[in-house]
């Protein structure tokens, strides 16, 4: 297949290229595409590692190798989870039911991929888009901003390939290819098939997922964790103490138990729909709780209002802006209100449900002897707060005076 007659536009001729390479598909195809057609004397396959197995580790730099090209990791795991989990989880990710993943690893990425070209003098930077997805916009804005001086070139997105020509082409070259659906992995949620979910009948079958089990194929007896909360953020799960392995462990764990499945409309970038499933076990579960801890724990102005916050921040993830400045500030705010969100819970995971059995903080705002209307023994080290319900007369008079005038003035249409 030649490629000539499929380029549209003026072809950028580059010399020396940095490539965000996954070892899939389309950034395996890349790596034999720029030298061909855009003249590239020196290509380097850049792998960044946000939570890939050791087996796709090991498949990126074998095909690198096969291909004759030089192969980089670069470790970020460690960074994702300290600059970035933390920063979602605390403000409970979520862009339309998606819990901001593939979002934030693509921007880390780019940066790393970026500055790796920046450092080492390349004058090109490649990635695997498409020109349909949401990908070439995140990629495409941390490239500029990190590396305002190098070509982006998007080989299938340059060449409309579509994924039946990448095949063709993959095969014309000797490239070995996953056969079945694609995915992404990252240890806080793993997407399935992007594009090629293509209508709304097609389920994905039991052996495509890596940690989500059918309800009918989880245990029959529920699974009990206690997970701990500091300031926002898991500090401890049964034995585990590291946020990386909690959410390891929670993947396996609750996935197994029937959590995780995510099956949804997306409105991406561009604004076309598209059909998305992903499954996300640790995510469902460490969100959940946190968005509980903080109705416990925040105050109503905050609970108020930090979902408005949380909306820009996903947004603005979601679109490519992890490192434009009104995200950091959403970030800011998000951060301000988490040193009450502390808590234990005790959780039951059975067939898809996450149950709370029971719940601990010592920076709670519940009173129950404020709320209830019955009796309840102080506990030994509790301070005694007391709330006469007669001292409520006066308020509710105030409150209802607006309702007082607006009843003599007469409403319109009331029936």
């Amino acid at each position: 297949m030649d490629l000539t007659g499929k380029y549209t536009i003026e072809i950028p001729k580059v010399k020396r290229v940095a490539v965000a390479y996954s070892g899939g598909l389309d950034s395996t195809l890349a790596l034999k595409l720029l030298p061909e057609y855009y003249g590239a004397e020196e290509v380097v396959a850049c792998t960044v590692d946000v939570g890939l197995t050791h087996d796709e580790i090991e498949l990126c730099r074998t095909k690198a190798d096969m291909l004759g090209v030089q192969w980089v990791y670069i470790d970020a795991q460690r960074e994702f989870v300290n600059d970035f989990l933390t920063v979602a989880i605390r403000a409970n990710s979520s862009y339309e039911g998606y819990p901001v993943a593939t979002s934030m690893t693509r921007q880390l990425i780019a940066r790393k991929v970026a500055e790796f070209a920046v450092d080492n003098d390349f004058d090109a930077i490649c990635e695997g888009s498409t020109g349909k997805g949401n990908d070439q916009f995140r990629m495409h804005n941390v490239f500029s901003l990190f590396a305002p001086h190098c070509t982006v070139i998007v080989p299938v997105r340059d060449f409309n390939l579509t994924r039946e020509e990448e095949k063709q082409l993959s095969e014309q070259y000797g490239i070995p290819y996953k056969a079945g659906i694609g995915d992404d992995l990252t240890m806080w949620c793993r997407s399935i098939g992007s594009g090629e979910v293509a209508n709304l009948q097609m389920q994905i079958p039991q052996d495509e997922y890596i940690w989500y089990k059918f309800p009918e194929n989880a245990p029959d007896e529920p699974r009990t964790v206690e997970i701990e909360f500091e300031q926002g953020l898991p500090v401890r799960c049964d034995d585990q103490a590291d946020l990386g392995d909690i959410i390891h462990y929670l993947n396996r764990v609750a996935g197994e138990n029937g959590i995780g499945k995510i099956d949804m409309f997306e409105d991406g970038i561009i604004g076309l729909k598209s059909r998305e499933v992903y499954e996300a076990p640790a995510a469902q579960v460490i969100l959940a709780l946190h968005r509980d801890l903080e109705q416990l724990c925040l105050t109503k102005e905050q609970v108020q209002f930090k979902p408005q916050v949380e909306r820009m921040w996903a947004y603005m993830v979601y679109h490519g802006g992890w490192y434009h400045p009104v995200t950091a500030d959403c970030a800011a705010f998000i951060e301000s209100s988490q040193w009450a969100v502390n808590g234990k819970y005790t959780v039951q995971l059975y067939k898809g449900n996450i149950n709370i059995i029971s719940r601990e903080s010592d920076s709670r705002l519940f009173r129950p002897e404020l709320r209830a209307i019955v009796e309840r023994e102080q506990e030994a080290d509790e301070v005694r707060i007391v709330w006469d319900q007669q001292e409520s007369g006066p308020a509710v008079k105030i409150h209802g005076f607006q309702y007082q005038i607006l009843g003599h003035r007469g409403l319109p249409n009331v029936k």
